[in-house]
């Protein structure tokens, strides 16, 4: 049964640092890309980065370059999210996913499946 299991998230502060982790059952994860995206209420799901199985090669939205990085273990099966210098607005629940093909766009939640249950992250003062 393939499974992805979002954990990490919590409450923090705005500036503060949280590591997300995605680790996958059932599965080798390091053969697909992985891609995590949030979810605000109100609002669409947005991709938030991506991580090639081909190349390595990674992909950020504009809103969290240069303060997420997403990173691989191999030997836990299990990626990672780190988020430092978090505001606000980054508050929502956080998911990892699965391109459902070859050919996919990062930041399209269409394109993915295999959704695991999410993960809050809440930033507030």
């Amino acid at each position: 049964q393939v499974q992805l299991v979002e954990s990490g998230g919590g409450l923090v502060q705005p500036g503060g640092s949280l590591r997300l982790s995605c680790t996958a059952s059932g599965f080798n994860l390091d053969q697909y890309a992985i891609g995590w995206f949030r979810q605000a209420p109100g609002k669409e799901r947005e991709g938030v980065s991506c991580l090639s199985s081909s190349d390595g090669s990674t992909y950020y939205a504009d809103s969290v370059k240069g303060r997420f990085t997403i990173s691989r273990d191999k030997a836990k099966n299990t990626v990672y999210l780190q988020m430092n210098s978090l505001k606000p607005e980054d508050t929502a629940v956080y998911y990892c996913a699965i391109p459902l093909g070859g050919s996919y766009y990062p930041e399209r939640s269409a394109d993915f499946g295999s959704w695991g249950q999410g993960t809050q992250v809440t930033v507030s003062s």
